[in-house]
């Protein structure tokens, strides 16, 4: 017995309201109630609350007037890592092929396990009832041929579900859902499609690769023109090491001055950069990424000419790049902050260069991160960052 080709062998493992459902495992006082993770900004929300109107990266005070009953927890970044290593465990006792894409989600090619394991949808149950058994958490799996219509059918069977596409009705499956379920869609790629008319799947499946290209650029219409039509030949990467580094903080409603969002700025960048010496990855572009009082988004990004670890290089590239948005800030408000590093390398391959840049500080870096190593993140940090509140630091999978 083995299992084709063109079979639904791929799932896509999804723990539901993860931090929420950590907490309410953890505590049974909370179980089947409004549970807000985070007070200044929602981290995360149980379905209770979110059946109320509460989302996630919401304001708290904007979550406490939707939701008014709501139980409010300070966020427990060690439970909810320990969580995700034995929800990691059971993924990796289903089958060795696991591609995790953040701490509560990974796919999972099941494909060569028939003889032993039973078929995907079998095994998909199993892994369910393994999870809840062994865990204590809810998590629902969507089964298909290939990796998109399997996140797809995740989401669609959340919270707590289980939902296979057959091979056969995949198209009938797909093309009736809205555009933002294709992977990649955003709030402005969405209502640009909307705006010519475009709302379902299907009516994006129906015009040619070109128009789309023409209406979103190159890469984007390609790659949604693709989807539409569940073309997707990406396989299950074992070890996948990051595209990019980053990380972001979100800032609430209240104005920050200039030289607030530089102290946020320089304090991420230390943390990504301290990450990317850490996993020996060195990268070229720096992005920065701002979202504003109305939900709207900007991107500016700019490449070095050689690829570095070093903090000063980053945050001078980082600076500038904020420097330049300053203006739109000014007039939009801003309600998160983040930056990230990519074209990563290995350091091993590396091509070495003579210590010319001034912005060079590779002692002052290796000498920081021993302190941090030896004595804990806090036991050193920048003057402007004291007294200041520098935002959690999210678990995630090793960079």
């Amino acid at each position: 017995m083995f299992v084709a080709a063109d079979t639904a062998k791929i799932l896509h493992a999804d723990l539901d309201a993860f931090y929420a459902s950590v907490e309410q495992r953890d505590d049974p006082r909370l179980r089947g109630r409004p549970v807000i993770v985070g007070a200044g900004v929602v981290l995360a929300c149980s379905y209770e609350a979110k059946a109320l109107g509460v989302r996630t990266a919401m304001s708290g005070g904007q979550a406490r007037q939707r939701c008014p009953q709501a139980i409010v927890v300070e966020p427990r970044m060690s439970a909810y890592l320990e969580a995700s290593r034995a929800v990691f465990k059971v993924f990796e006792d289903t089958t060795p092929l696991v591609e995790g894409l953040s701490i509560d989600e990974a796919f999972l090619d099941v494909g060569g396990l028939a003889k032993i394991s039973g078929t995907p949808v079998e095994i998909a149950r199993r892994l369910r009832a393994d999870v809840l058994a062994r865990v204590g958490l809810p998590i629902t799996v969507g089964v298909a041929r290939t990796k998109f219509l399997a996140k797809v059918a995740s989401g669609i069977a959340k919270p707590d579900g289980l939902l296979e596409v057959p091979p056969a009705y995949e198209l009938e499956f797909l093309h009736p859902l809205d555009v933002s379920r294709l992977w990649g869609v955003g709030e402005v790629t969405a209502e640009k499609l909307r705006t010519r008319g475009l709302t379902k799947v299907g009516d994006v499946a129906q015009l040619p690769e070109a128009a789309l290209v023409a209406m979103l650029g190159r890469a984007s219409g390609r790659h949604l023109h693709a989807l539409a039509h569940n073309r997707d030949p990406r396989p299950i990467e074992v070890g996948k090491r990051r595209r990019s580094i980053g990380s972001q903080r979100a800032l609430g409603r209240s104005p920050k001055s200039p030289a607030t969002l530089d102290a946020i700025l320089a304090g991420l960048v230390d943390r990504i950069t301290r990450r990317m010496r850490s996993a020996g990855r060195s990268g070229r572009t720096v992005t920065l990424r701002l979202r504003f009082d109305d939900f709207t988004r900007a991107t500016r990004s700019h490449t070095l000419p050689q690829a570095t670890d070093q903090t000063r290089a980053v945050l001078i590239t980082a600076r500038a790049l904020l420097a330049a948005a300053q203006p739109l800030i000014t007039t939009q408000g801003l309600t998160m902050i983040g930056i990230s590093v990519g074209n990563l390398e290995n350091e091993a391959a590396l091509q070495l260069a003579l210590p010319f840049d001034k912005a060079a500080n590779n002692e002052l870096d290796a000498a920081l991160d021993q302190v941090k190593d030896k004595f804990g993140t806090n036991a050193i940090t920048r003057g402007i960052l004291l007294g200041r509140d520098q935002g959690l630091t999210v678990p995630m999978l090793p960079d």
